[in-house]
């Protein structure tokens, strides 16, 4: 009888200290995939900032000339700075989904800038704006790419805290599923900027 109440104890023991493994190897497994989406996550911010400075540069270029549209400036100078104030909370998807809509506004009325440079040659062919336009499509790949990369890790991030068994640690420990970067509607693509340059 002393002998099989051992057994059970070890057994215990034995049950205790394999669950408590599991559980410690799980919760660094979530914790490693939850930093490893903030990373990426920050690349990308990373990406979206080197636009933004871009996009800096050629407005200080369109504010030195005298004659060009202020309303259109403005427009952008008021999405950039909208663009730069929205923090995210990549664990709360409507911050997310947020700052992709500054983002989509930014791009929109900065397009719309561009458009109006057809009226204004001069400024065309300023350096400012020629390096601008050699940089712009890198950025937007860049951009991309880091979307990507945020995408994937977010995948691998949402895959543990859904999967069985490891799902009842990340429900212990509150690890919840994070929200996918998600493309506006038509902006699947790289913006199509053109410079008709001569």
């Amino acid at each position: 009888m002393k002998g099989t109440r051992n057994i059970a104890l070890i057994a215990i023991g034995a049950f205790i200290l394999i669950f408590f493994v599991w559980g410690c190897s799980g919760y660094n497994r979530l914790t490693t995939a939850d930093q490893d989406v903030k990373k990426v996550w920050s690349n990308v911010e990373t990406q979206y900032q080197r636009r933004t400075d871009l996009y800096s540069s050629v407005i200080k270029t369109v504010e030195a000339s005298a004659n060009f549209e202020k309303s259109t400036l403005q427009a952008v100078v008021e999405a950039r700075a909208k663009a730069t104030s929205v923090k995210v909370d990549i664990n709360d998807p409507k911050t997310l989904a947020a700052y992709q809509q500054a983002q989509g506004n930014l791009q929109g009325s900065f397009s719309r800038l561009i458009a109006s440079f057809e009226a204004y040659p001069d400024l065309k062919t300023t350096k400012a704006f020629q390096d601008f336009q050699t940089q712009i499509e890198g950025t937007e790949n860049r951009i991309n790419v880091a979307r990507q990369d945020y995408n994937k890790s977010v995948e691998g991030y949402n895959l543990k805290v859904k999967r069985f068994p490891t799902n009842l640690l990340a429900g212990m420990f509150g690890f919840h599923e994070k929200a996918y970067y998600q493309a506006d509607p038509g902006t699947e693509k790289n913006p199509d900027i053109k410079f008709d340059i001569k």
